[in-house]
């Protein structure tokens, strides 16, 4: 399969040009698909969510706290996982990504201290924590920050 002969799965895509209430033969006709009568069958029919003025759903449940729109997602892996790489190896994010120690790298990607290091490793990352840094320059390697 390539980009070429990428198509929808059937049945999945409906035409919008389709032309309402035009008659028996249309299969859609008299009535249009609203069944009868009924608020739902008129014009200025309820908005989503309304429940005939009923507390709706929305408003019943409890709000709390709120959630920060910049918050960003960082991903931890701690210095024990870097044993993985050859010794003198660069350490990237797409390098982590490819041995499959980090699946989704979102925001960026944090280095932590737990664990050893016996290999001397050039680690680029977005974060450093104090120990993992100390544990990385102490075999000789590098700890940059990108």
């Amino acid at each position: 399969m390539d980009l070429s002969n990428l198509q929808p799965a059937e049945g999945s895509k409906q035409s919008d040009n389709f032309r309402r209430g035009r008659g028996h033969g249309s299969g859609n006709g008299k009535t249009a698909g609203k069944g009868h009568k009924g608020q739902k069958a008129r014009s200025g029919a309820p908005r989503p969510g309304f429940e005939g003025g009923q507390m709706p759903l929305y408003r019943r449940i409890p709000k709390r706290g709120f959630t920060n729109r910049n918050t960003k997602e960082i991903v931890s892996i701690n210095v024990s996982m870097l044993e993985r790489f050859d010794d003198g190896a660069d350490v990237t994010i797409e390098a982590l990504v490819e041995n499959g120690i980090v699946k989704n790298p979102r925001d960026g990607v944090k280095i932590l201290g737990n664990g050893e290091l016996t290999k001397k490793l050039n680690v680029k990352a977005n974060a450093f924590s104090a120990s993992a840094k100390e544990k990385i320059e102490a075999k000789g390697g590098k700890a940059e920050v990108i």
